[in-house]
């Protein structure tokens, strides 16, 4: 199933994303996250062609869950995660997301938020913040500013092709040139520390802070975050490599000009491709994937085929059982 990508506006976007997306591209407005997944009311992902067209996530997930997710079904109410493009091209706040266990920062019908970002594009002077110093304090990051940040947040440059955890609880920022594949749980969970002293061109305010919630949520004991090891699963025609897992989602990449198998009955699997273009071949249907765009594979599916037409670079998503 293709879905529709919903556009959104943050005071920290801008164009990049329309070399990742297709379809309709405001020329005028900064756009800095591109929702590809997406279970929430607010904002639902809806089928973009063929006999389902039309029709939301939410809709699906609640006549069909273990078509959808296979045995993972009993385990979700809603689709347990949510996919994103981020383009930032100014700095995102200096934020953090609470843990399942954090309940009373955690709003009814939501859960914590764990997410990860696969590094797409990096400007030379674009950074990654995940993580805290040795030494900071609660009383620190409550005064943090400008002139703080580097001496309390851990940091580094980031490069194409990275992955990053950021676990719940983990203070982090990134931005200043720099396009994101996110993937985390199904949460809209968040709690400013820091705005960079931004103001919203459309209000003429800064937004707001949560700065009790953020410090409630804070692991004090998570210091740098680094990117994920890359393991080499496979090599040959087929390259396999395990980008990061995690107990929410697990990323593998996969390149390779020659035909193979992807998707499993055990549950869902998510496809975007990263580069080139090809077809997942299921009996009687054929579905053309060109870079950026996403496919989900139904658990009901099983395995389907994949068929490149070039060097292909394909990311599978897939929830641990």
């Amino acid at each position: 199933m293709r879905f529709d990508p919903i556009l959104q506006y943050r005071i920290w976007g801008g164009q990049r994303l329309r070399e990742w997306i297709s379809g309709p591209f405001p020329a005028d407005d900064l756009v800095g996250e591109a929702w590809l997944l997406s279970d929430r009311i607010d904002n639902p992902s809806r089928v973009a062609d063929g006999p389902l067209a039309g029709q939301s996530l939410p809709e699906l997930m609640a006549h069909s869950p273990v078509m959808l997710l296979g045995g993972a079904a009993s385990r979700f109410s809603r689709f347990p995660l949510l996919l994103k493009y981020l383009d930032v091209a100014k700095m995102l706040s200096v934020q953090v997301h609470p843990s399942d266990q954090d309940q009373d920062l955690v709003p009814p019908g939501e859960t914590g938020k764990t997410e990860a970002w696969l590094i797409l594009e990096a400007d030379p002077a674009s950074q990654v913040y995940a993580g805290l110093k040795p030494g900071a304090t609660k009383a620190a990051l409550r005064a943090l500013s400008m002139d703080t940040v580097d001496g309390l947040l851990a940091g580094f440059t980031p490069q194409a092709g990275q992955c990053i955890l950021v676990e719940a609880g983990t203070v982090h920022a990134l931005g200043d040139g720099i396009v994101v594949l996110e993937v985390q749980q199904n949460s809209d969970v968040t709690f400013r520390l820091y705005d960079w002293d931004h103001i919203d061109a459309k209000t003429s305010l800064p937004r707001p802070l949560q700065i009790d919630q953020a410090l409630q949520a804070i692991a004090m004991d998570r210091q740098a975050v680094r990117p994920a090891l890359v393991q080499t699963r496979s090599t040959g025609p087929v390259r396999r490599e395990l980008m990061l897992e995690s107990p929410y989602f697990r990323l593998e990449r996969v390149t390779t000009a020659e035909p193979f198998e992807i998707g499993t009955r055990a549950g869902p699997a998510i496809l975007i491709c990263l580069e080139g273009y090809g077809d997942v071949e299921h009996p009687g249907t054929d579905v053309r994937m060109g870079k950026g765009s996403l496919i989900l594979l139904p658990a009901a599916l099983g395995a389907c085929g994949f068929r490149p037409h070039c060097r292909t670079v394909i990311i599978e998503i897939t929830i641990p059982a």
